[in-house]
């Protein structure tokens, strides 16, 4: 019988999508370890770490900032279900697929919500938020995504802060796929709750959710006059667990805190900024590499990701074709489009462990022979020497990888 279930072996793929990313060596083994209780002594002085580690990502000295046991979408329920009671006024920015989830979201907790949208790969404009405050009779929450995946775009957000602030509403944002990419600076935007991911900028497998809730948050949360709709996602319960009183709420998958100690320890080893300077050098690198070779990049000019760029699928090719050669001939995984951009455009992510300089070589050489071959009109190399040019405008030599690699 046991002939029917081989043993598993699943291929080392270069992940270059939207997530996950490729995971460092030292987080594997740290996944080795030894499980032990969910209150052990061992695992309580790892929870604690990772509190303290979680806070200097962050940029924050919010006391409530915990993994939650769950992805990312679970750190989202997290925020919403905690900060939103029947009939809030929620104001919420919708520009892609996980802008969309904010507002499905919030409508499913019976909030009033106020949605404001941009068109998919454009950010949305302060005016567009101050004009849906000023039509919500008592704003609760404004909540929007900083780096929005589904479209590579980077939504500025310290306006946004301060608009909120003003209309007397929290301020929350998805930082799913910018934590450890990009600066996300808690403290000084004011961002009152936050919620992001392991397995993108942060380099541990998927399965956690870190979230952080400032003090206006926890107000908020401990003068609800109904209780959290989600017993599981409570943080009026879950902070008994993570704080001193150790109060028994769930199993913490204990094997994925340890991937997020070593990550975070590896994150903080690099430093934030060294970090945060690697991903825009290597983003820059490809995308003068795909322009190079006659590509074009979607997301509005201006507010590119580093971590996550967007290229339009040139007339007459076939995108998924492209993505299966990747796959077959290259080992590589790159994304498609999601919603209104499905077949038009291409996600490709050099993000925490994979914005490494020979993947953005990689990459870029594949896209070149596959295109090629594929009946769109390349030069040959000459994506590689944009890139190149790229590197050196930043004070990178021809073969010198980027700080932090």
């Amino acid at each position: 019988m046991a002939d029917q279930f081989p043993e598993l072996k699943p291929a080392a793929r270069i992940l270059l999508g939207p997530g996950p990313s490729n995971v460092h060596p030292r987080v594997m083994k740290a996944m080795a370890s030894p499980v032990v209780g969910h209150l052990d002594p061992d695992f309580v002085k790892v929870m604690e770490d990772i509190k303290r580690m979680l806070r200097i990502v962050f940029r924050t000295e919010n006391e409530i900032t915990f993994p939650v046991s769950g992805t990312g979408s679970a750190g989202m329920e997290t925020v919403m279900a905690n900060l939103i009671e029947d009939g809030d006024e929620v104001v919420t920015g919708v520009h892609g697929v996980f802008g969309t989830r904010l507002a499905e979201s919030a409508g499913r907790l019976g909030a009033r919500v106020h949605k404001v949208e941009a068109d998919w790969g454009r950010v949305i404009e302060p005016a567009q938020i101050e004009a849906a405050l000023k039509a919500a009779k008592n704003p609760k929450l404004v909540a929007i995504v900083h780096a929005e995946t589904s479209t590579g775009i980077h939504q500025p957000i310290e306006e946004i802060s301060e608009l909120a602030h003003r209309y007397g509403a929290m301020f929350a944002i998805d930082a799913v796929t910018s934590l450890g990419c990009v600066p996300v600076e808690i403290d000084q935007w004011k961002i009152d709750a936050c919620y992001s991911c392991t397995q993108k900028g942060i380099g541990a497998p998927p399965g956690l959710s870190p979230v952080t809730f400032g003090p206006r948050a926890m107000e908020s949360i401990r003068k609800r006059k109904t209780k959290c709709r989600s017993w599981y996602f409570d943080v009026a319960l879950i902070e008994q667990y993570w704080g001193p009183d150790r109060l028994y709420h769930h199993t913490a998958p204990i094997t994925m805190n340890y991937a997020l100690y070593e990550a975070l320890r590896i994150v903080i080893e690099e430093g934030l900024e060294t970090r945060w300077r690697r991903h825009r050098a290597n983003a820059a690198a490809f995308q003068a590499g795909a322009r190079g070779m006659g590509l074009e990049l979607a997301a509005q000019e201006g507010y590119r990701l580093p971590q996550l760029s967007t290229i339009a699928v040139p007339a007459g090719i076939d995108e998924m074709k492209v993505r299966a050669a990747l796959l077959r001939l290259f080992n590589i995984e790159i994304a498609g489009g999601l919603g209104p951009l499905k077949g038009k455009i291409w996600r490709v992510g050099l993000m925490g462990e994979g914005s490494r300089r020979e993947n953005v070589m990689l990459i870029l050489n594949a896209l070149e022979e596959i295109l090629g071959s594929m009946g769109f009109e390349i030069a040959r190399g000459r994506a590689l020497s944009a890139a190149d040019r790229a590197y050196i405008a930043q004070g990178l030599g021809v073969g010198e990888p980027p700080s932090g690699d």
